[in-house]
């Protein structure tokens, strides 16, 4: 059983793998654009959630909600299983792929035998697209890699019924119906008013609020719990920022991208230099880890090093907050 399916790598798995089924049901639209129409750009600190021992932030949506909004806004059918048990799971998987079906998966990273050691941690989240089976075993289009690799049934099964936050419970999912004609223009302008009204809503965990939140409890930390469970505090925010599902810093290029793309689209010249702005906050989001990640490694030799992060955070939140107030305007 193989799918004539081509492999696209992308920046993102969710986006790469929403834009690689789109693809092959001949739906030509790019990781920059589904990120988009998805609002994939997000921001929320959850102190009372802790995730390996530190307070829960997050630079993203819930996982799948991304491809859901694109479906949504384009009008295409969307069909998401999840099982209790991996017999029905693989036999579900195996009729589409006899069916020819392309199918998306939520996976587990931990136990994805392709993956390097340093990037195997628990994190159910994972997305991958399944397009054949051999006597080898399943093929594999995972999105961030650079080539389609191969999972036999036991590591597929291992991964899909992956343990913890976020099970994938085996959950496939796959497009059904494809409308004739798509309003990609409706799309973009639906997706960029959620973005904007994600990151600017008046709540104190989320969006620029929530990243001047966690600028003010930086500052308090270090008396509050010490430099240790400061630092892995700390730790934390870049992995979810630089290492997790490509993260806040890398989130802001692809949304400069797709601003750029955006701005042909709806011929609005606006966009276009946004675009360039929102590469520059990437930038220093960039900068920020880059100097968080000195201070938790021990290799920062700056003056009160906690309140020039917070400051950084705090600018970082106020570039923002001027930014989607620009882009809201725009269109």
């Amino acid at each position: 059983m193989k799918t004539d399916f081509t492999h696209y790598q992308s920046a993102h798995c969710e986006n790469g793998v929403a834009s690689n089924l789109l693809r092959h049901q001949g739906v030509s639209i790019s990781e920059p654009m589904i990120f988009g129409i998805g609002s994939g750009i997000f921001f929320v600190y959850l102190p009372f959630l802790k995730v390996n021992y530190a307070p829960v932030v997050s630079f993203r949506p819930m996982p799948g909600l991304i491809f859901k909004r694109v479906v949504n806004k384009l009008g295409i059918s969307l069909k998401r299983k999840k099982f209790r048990s991996e017999k029905k799971a693989a036999l579900a998987l195996d009729e589409n792929l006899k069916n020819n079906i392309p199918t998306g998966l939520q996976v587990g990273v931990y136990n994805l035998t392709y993956f390097p050691d340093e990037y195997r941690f628990h994190f159910n989240a994972h997305n991958i697209v399944v397009y054949g089976k051999t006597d080898e075993g399943y093929l594999i289009s995972d999105p961030v890699m650079p080539e389609p690799t191969i999972l036999t049934e036991r590591e597929l099964n291992k991964v899909r019924f992956a343990k913890g936050a976020l099970s994938p419970q085996g959950q496939m999912y796959f497009p059904t119906k494809i409308p004739r004609e798509l309003n990609i223009e409706k799309a973009i302008v639906a997706g960029i008013k959620k973005t904007c009204n994600h990151m600017l809503v008046p709540a104190p965990l989320i969006g620029v609020s929530g990243i001047k939140y966690v600028s003010k409890q930086i500052r308090k930390w270090p008396k509050r719990h010490g430099i240790k469970k400061t630092n892995h505090y700390l730790g934390q925010i870049v992995r979810m920022q630089e290492e997790i599902g490509t993260g806040g810093g890398g989130f802001r290029f692809i949304y400069a991208a797709f601003l750029q793309e955006a701005s042909e689209v709806l011929k609005n010249d606006q966009l276009k230099e946004l675009s360039k702005e929102m590469t520059t906050i990437g930038d220093q989001w960039r900068d920020f880890a880059v100097n968080a990640a000195r201070v938790y490694k021990n290799r920062s030799n700056q003056d009160d090093v906690y309140n020039s992060l917070a400051d950084e955070l705090l600018n970082l939140a106020n570039l923002e907050k001027q930014f989607f107030k620009k882009l809201k305007k725009a269109i």
